[in-house]
């Protein structure tokens, strides 16, 4: 099984959070890679020859957006269109309550995209509010670990 975390952030938070997840969940996966988005376009979704489950790791920036560094993934994704068929995914989403109206939207935003792709959500979206006071690295990663648990085991049913 291989786990790929691909990561949007403006100051850090989300790539820290990806690392935390690679670093607690290093043995319920053969394989995890930390991918920031920065150069990614939509063949990052490719088939693999192995079992691969996708997990974004994205941050909010601005009026609800992708982070800056998500931006070619995020509109390759529209401008190269596929199916995603054989995508599953899970989906970390940083925001702040302050925000109601854009809160986690850079994640849920990518949520949709791969929805309307034909790619298949495995679990809930994962909502970290900077606001709560909670560090993102220990919540993320033990949501994270108990996601892909359950994820690897529908996967491989």
């Amino acid at each position: 099984m291989r786990l790929i975390i691909l990561v949007a952030s403006m100051t850090g938070t989300a790539e820290r959070v990806a690392q935390a997840v690679q670093l607690a969940c290093s043995d319920l996966s053969l394989h995890i890679d930390v991918l920031p988005m920065d150069d990614l376009g939509a063949d990052v979704f490719k088939p693999e020859p192995e079992p691969t489950l996708h997990l974004i790791c994205s941050s909010t920036y601005g009026a609800g957006d992708v982070p800056d560094n998500g931006q070619n993934l995020y509109c390759a994704l529209d401008a190269e269109p596929r199916y995603l068929g054989h995508v599953r995914y899970g989906v970390m989403a940083l925001g702040d309550q302050i925000y109601p109206d854009t809160f986690c939207q850079g994640g849920k935003r990518f949520d949709v995209r791969l929805q309307d792709l034909g790619a298949q959500r495995l679990g809930d979206v994962w909502c970290h509010d900077a606001s709560a006071g909670n560090d993102p690295e220990v919540s993320g990663a033990a949501w994270a670990r108990d996601w892909l648990a359950q994820a690897v085991a529908k996967i491989s049913v």
